[in-house]
């Protein structure tokens, strides 16, 4: 083979393997297109906006599972149960979310427990009404358990399941340091894609059902679906 004969054969190698890489970067586009495809198909269907978000949730963990399972390269995550620096973070939750929470409270807390729970949604919902910037606050989530870990963690919001980080060390920094936003924690974009396209579907199936559609603290969120959840109880057949 000569120099020149090498250079043709690399040459073309090269080219042949970028024009892979091309394609693949289109068919990776695409599984987003289609993911959103599903979730518009499948929070049609629902039957109404908690059941929506049961399904959205559903659909974004088996396709967060099946980035890990089967697209190489994904970063490590160092999370793990009892690490909640980010249970510190203000969250915010889209249409449907704290009703699901609610139903899963009233079914697994002991009633001096969701009246406990009531009292420090009610002080972090007046935080958060009364900070000027509440994402910038730093609080202990009133879903946290003593053992620093998640209470309703079968229900968390999609913003709590989206939360990735390779680095507990930075997660404390950024939320009990001096970093003033959450976003200094670099996230695995595909897994954090995947959730918010959830909440932007929940976001559109609320639209479409002519119900609010902006996200709510989880604080308040929570109080609010608690006292429809106690209305419609009081005042439903099997009321009293």
């Amino acid at each position: 083979m000569s120099a020149q004969d090498a250079i043709d054969f690399i040459s073309d190698d090269i080219a042949e393997v970028g024009t892979l890489m091309r394609s693949l970067s289109g068919r990776y586009e695409g599984i987003f297109d289609n993911l959103r495809g599903a979730y518009g198909v499948v929070l049609e269907r629902a039957d109404g906006i908690a059941e929506a978000a049961r399904d959205a949730t559903a659909l974004a963990d088996a396709a967060a599972a099946g980035f890990r399972r089967d697209i190489p390269n994904q970063p490590a995550m160092a999370c793990s149960s009892g690490c909640a620096a980010c249970c510190h973070l203000y969250v915010q939750v889209p249409p449907g979310t704290a009703a699901v929470m609610v139903e899963h409270i009233a079914a697994h807390f002991t009633p001096a427990d969701r009246e406990t729970l009531r009292e420090k949604l009610k002080a972090a919902a007046a935080a958060a009404r009364e900070a000027p910037d509440p994402t910038k606050l730093r609080l202990r989530c009133p879903l946290l358990g003593g053992d620093d870990r998640c209470s309703v963690y079968e229900v968390r919001p999609l913003s709590c399941r989206a939360f990735t980080s390779r680095s507990v060390t930075r997660c404390h920094e950024v939320v009990f340091g001096e970093t003033p936003a959450g976003t200094g924690v670099e996230q695995n974009a595909a897994h954090f894609r995947v959730h918010m396209e959830a909440t932007f579907a929940l976001e559109q199936a609320a639209r479409q059902r002519g119900l609010p559609d902006q996200q709510k603290g989880l604080a308040q969120a929570l109080l609010d679906e608690m006292d429809a959840f106690d209305l419609k109880k009081a005042t439903g057949p099997d009321a009293g």
